[in-house]
């Protein structure tokens, strides 16, 4: 697999965490309470901080050579 189609899925899979964590803490918000919602919170904000994380790496690598 090449470096740039890597690179690909690398930021089509932190668009997925992105994805998951608008609706997972839209959900706790609306229909959860309790320490339910505080769970699903953190897991949206764990998705989000690693979608963001992966996204900065593929970013700041630069262009793919040929």
């Amino acid at each position: 697999m090449s470096e740039g189609l890597m690179k690909m899925w690398v930021a089509l899979s932190s668009i997925g965490l992105m994805f998951i964590a608008v609706f997972s803490i839209m959900f706790s918000r609306s229909k959860l309470s309790g320490i339910i919602q505080v769970i699903v919170s953190i897991f949206a904000w764990l998705c989000m901080i690693t979608a963001g994380i992966l996204i900065l790496i593929v970013v700041l690598s630069g262009p793919v050579k040929g």
